[in-house]
């Protein structure tokens, strides 16, 4: 099967900006990644004045985000984990540091080139070697054919497919390409899709109120028709999937003590709201799915 035509590569952009915000996070290899690529001096520090009450709103919902996958991650105890569209983050390192897991990470060539010459000099600052075993792989995700061979590298057991951003990129026949190859991969092997992109579409003044939109991020958004690209409402995401043969089993809400940019936002005298509040927002939600027939 042929690969898709359509150039993704200006999507990834996006995760270079969000790894220089996730520095002020806890977390892992964050602020250390992000050194490396943008250099110690140019990363956020709490008192600069970039550092608004508004920009922690920003980036308590991205922390919220990547630690709700480690939650849904840690419920299913699954040890084969395919994670696709991971930008520059290293959940993957992560993951294999402490406990024998399989992990395949994977991205558009362009971003795993840069990662893998970030990978090194973060695996030079463990004390030991990873338990476990990590794979930092190219792939387009609704290339069917590159994607089961990815599979196919994987150990014997039920899979965790994971993603943290992308639906957002697809227009629905892409949605409904990527879940068909999820779903016929899951019915073979088991396991579950953990996506932490189940995103509902915002009124403009409600974007406005939730994030500092330079025009360079709004000439994104409009660019890759990010709204659009969202879900109407939780009701119809969970109508959609369905029909592509998914279910939800679980929604995952990652433990408050994980969130740093909580206690930033504390610090700045601004009013916390609590983790599931800020899931349920109508915003965004990570679920868990599995086939349903």
């Amino acid at each position: 099967m042929d690969a898709p035509t359509k150039d993704y590569s200006t999507i990834s952009p996006s995760a270079k900006s969000l790894l220089w915000m996730k520095a002020l996070t806890d977390i892992p290899f964050a602020r250390a990644a992000a050194g490396l690529v943008f250099g110690e001096d140019e990363l956020p520090q709490e008192s600069d004045e970039r550092v608004t009450p508004t920009f922690l709103k920003r980036l308590m919902h991205f922390d919220v985000r990547y630690w709700s996958i480690d939650a849904a991650l840690s419920m299913m105890g699954l040890t084969n984990i395919l994670e696709v569209s991971s930008g520059y983050s290293f959940r993957g390192l992560h993951q294999v540091l402490y406990e024998d897991r399989f992990y395949i990470d994977t991205d558009l060539p362009e971003v795993i080139a840069i990662k893998e010459t970030l990978l090194q000099p973060l695996m030079r600052t463990l004390a030991d070697a990873p338990v476990g075993q990590l794979l930092v792989k190219p792939l387009n995700v609704l290339d069917e054919d590159a994607f089961r061979a990815l599979i196919r590298r994987f150990p014997p057991g039920p899979l965790a497919l994971v993603n943290e951003g992308l639906l957002v990129y697809l227009d629905e026949e892409e949605k409904r390409r990527m879940c068909r190859i999820i779903r016929s991969v899951l019915k073979e092997r088991g396991g579950y899709w953990v996506t932490a992109d189940v995103y509902v579409r915002k009124m403009e003044n409600e974007m406005a109120a939730l994030s500092e939109v330079t025009p360079e991020i709004s000439k994104f958004l409009a660019d890759h028709h990010v709204n659009e690209n969202k879900f109407g409402s939780f009701g119809e995401a969970e109508t959609f999937f369905r029909s592509c043969g998914l279910k939800l089993a679980y929604k995952a809400t990652p433990e408050p003590d994980m969130i740093r940019s909580r206690e930033l936002l504390r610090r700045k005298g601004q009013q916390v709201p609590p983790i599931p509040l800020v899931q349920r927002h109508r915003i965004r939600e990570t679920w868990i799915l599995e086939p349903h027939r």
